[in-house]
């Protein structure tokens, strides 16, 4: 064979060894999107990492993936570090993943599912939690920024609907990094030092990174705790924050909110008015019914003659007398009879015979208990004896008895000719003693 060729494997080879001596291959960062992803029950990821116009082969083996703090899929962008190589079994060139994140937004939207997760778990979004909002609030608290578009269309919205309701601001960050322990504080102060009937959080529209204060945990769990019903006002309706599912209730704006915890004036005097016509209509069912009842009793006999009222009454006193009377002199006679037998009974006549039954009843209560322990003395005796004779039936010595012996080789029992050889010391167990012997014939 010419040396001039090569195998494949040495070909593939010596591609690899260019990729790793290449240094700037040994480090690379590349983003793109996450296709064709498979997690190997070893626990190795498969995946290929593309873009708008390539793509390339991708491995991130367990010792790296197990420091993943997101479970990666199809469709989900992500920037990973590590080297670019070659698979020599398969020929082909890929990069193996050190380190892998999401890119950009799915960043917070990872965090975002998983605190949602967690709070669901604990029951902070279940139904039975939430608190009603009253239908006719007083005094209305709003924690929102003091200047901007939420605040000016709450006050405005609440003012046209229903302006006998008082409102309190309590002015908040609502974006940046200290916006969430504002939020929290001016949550605690609105629900413990005021007297309100119910609390509008929120803000207006913007994107995730502005909103993300209402993600917090922290916001979270003071609007669960908070014993005032708390309505949530973040964003436009499209956008859904952890603030929106623990609120007692979510509203798509915060004009929205507002229209949610007033009613209009035309709504209250409607409903005034449908209170009024039902009232009416109880008060003249009312008054019909009775007057029906006093016409009944205006043409009964009862009104005409009052006597006959107590009639009944003075009949239902007299069957109740005369079935106590009964009933004593029924428990009478059966003393009586009770008397008489006493009376004539041997023990009034002797009691001495109530002294000698006594005895007679011990007695027998005595020969009774004898008689019954003996029997079960007697019954184990004899289960005892069938024991043994049974143990004495199955016992191998027992043979022994009738002339039989035991022939065994170094404490094991001989059955067959062809386990001795000649010369073989073996032992002989007879009913009365033992005897050693050796073989000098095997037939």
């Amino acid at each position: 064979m010419d040396n001039k060729y090569i195998s494949i494997g040495q070909l593939n080879s010596y591609i690899k060894s260019m990729f790793d001596e290449n240094v700037f291959l040994r480090k690379v960062y590349l983003k793109g999107e996450i296709s064709n992803f498979k997690n190997h029950t070893r626990g190795h990821l498969y995946f290929t990492l593309k873009d708008d116009t390539s793509r390339i082969s991708a491995v991130m083996f367990y010792s790296s993936a197990i420091s993943l703090n997101f479970k990666p899929e199809d469709g989900m962008n992500v920037l990973v570090e590590g080297r670019i190589s070659c698979y020599p079994t398969a020929g082909t060139y890929q990069i193996y993943v050190d380190k892998m994140e999401v890119d950009g937004l799915g960043a917070l939207y990872i965090e975002f599912e998983k605190l949602k997760e967690k709070l669901a778990k604990e029951g902070l979004f279940n139904e039975e939690h939430k608190k009603a909002i009253p239908k006719i609030p007083k005094r209305i608290g709003i924690i929102t920024a003091p200047t901007g578009a939420a605040i000016k269309d709450i006050l405005s919205t609440i003012g046209r609907r229903f302006p006998l309701a008082e409102t309190i601001l309590f002015p908040a960050l609502v974006q940046g990094r200290d916006a969430a322990p504002d939020i929290v504080r001016q949550i605690k102060e609105a629900d413990n030092g005021y007297d309100l009937d119910i609390l509008i959080v929120g803000r207006g529209g913007g994107s995730i990174e502005d909103l993300w204060a209402f993600n917090e945990e922290s916001v979270a769990r003071a609007i669960y705790e908070a014993k005032t019903p708390i309505i949530s006002a973040v964003g436009h309706e499209i956008d859904f924050t952890i603030a929106d599912f623990v609120a007692d209730l979510r509203a798509p704006t915060p004009t929205g909110a507002a229209e949610m915890a007033v009613p209009t004036v035309s709504e209250i005097n409607n409903t005034i008015n449908s209170l009024e016509i039902r009232l009416n209509e109880f008060i003249m069912n009312n008054l019909h019914r009775n007057k029906l009842r006093l016409d009944s009793i205006k043409n009964s006999y009862i009104l005409k003659n009052p006597l006959s009222l107590y009639e009944v009454k003075e009949q239902k006193l007299d069957n109740m007398i005369d079935t106590l009377n009964n009933y004593i002199v029924k428990k009478l006679e059966n003393y009586k009879i009770q008397l008489d037998h006493f009376r004539g009974s041997s023990i009034l006549k002797n009691p001495y015979n109530l002294y000698k039954s006594k005895q007679e009843q011990l007695l027998f209560t005595e020969k009774t208990l004898y008689n019954s322990i003996k029997n079960i003395i007697l019954k184990n005796d004899h289960n005892y004896k069938l024991l043994v004779n049974t143990l004495k039936l199955v016992n191998p010595l027992g043979i022994l008895e009738k002339g039989y012996s035991l022939v065994s080789k170094e404490e094991k029992i001989i059955k067959r000719s062809q386990d001795l050889k000649v010369n073989d010391l073996i032992q002989i167990r007879l009913h009365e003693g033992a005897i050693e012997a050796s073989v000098n014939k095997i037939n």
